[in-house]
């Protein structure tokens, strides 16, 4: 009777996780399970000006192989070997490493600031924890093919909750 009551509780956990990561991709809000020991970390500004947004660099060196399209995909894809290091777009807060959401394999988001999220997904192996502080171009993962048809990374970019083409942010043009 426990070991079934167990088993119960562990699959609404999972089911109330799967509901909160969807809302955390579609409005850029941080889950309440994941508490906040430190703030994340601040965007240099300049004295007198508004903040920056945070700047972007090209999580893995690959080419790119799928690009966004707002209707097919969120994101792009980048390709590589399996093993290639994932790296962290900017600096920010790790709040989910996991593999529950369906089509995404095992994958990392990170907020950046309170508008920009970035998720990295179909890594082989996650090699940061949800709550860690990560800073621009640390490794956080290894690329992969979980939940994929071929070793790639699936890189979003989400403004306001809302996914965006990242190519312009990773290149520079925008911030």
């Amino acid at each position: 009777m426990t070991l079934h009551l167990t088993f119960n509780i562990d699959r609404s956990l999972r089911l109330l996780t799967v509901i909160a990561l969807t809302s955390l991709i579609g409005a850029c809000a941080t889950p309440t399970v994941v508490s906040r020991t430190t703030p994340l970390p601040r965007v240099s500004q300049s004295a007198g000006s508004s903040p920056l947004k945070a700047q972007f660099i090209r999580p893995s060196a690959g080419p790119t192989i799928t690009r966004y399209d707002s209707v097919r995909s969120k994101g792009i894809d980048i390709a590589g070997r399996a093993g290639d290091p994932v790296v962290a777009a900017a600096d920010g807060r790790v709040v989910y490493v996991g593999d529950q959401l369906r089509g995404y394999g095992k994958m990392v988001i990170i907020k950046h600031d309170e508008i920009f999220l970035t998720a990295y997904a179909h890594n082989q192996a996650i090699l940061v924890q949800e709550n860690d502080v990560v800073a621009q171009n640390q490794k956080i993962a290894e690329m992969g093919e979980s939940d994929a048809e071929r070793v790639k990374l699936h890189f979003e970019l989400r403004k306001n909750g809302v996914a965006i083409d990242p190519e312009p942010y990773l290149n520079g043009r925008l911030r």
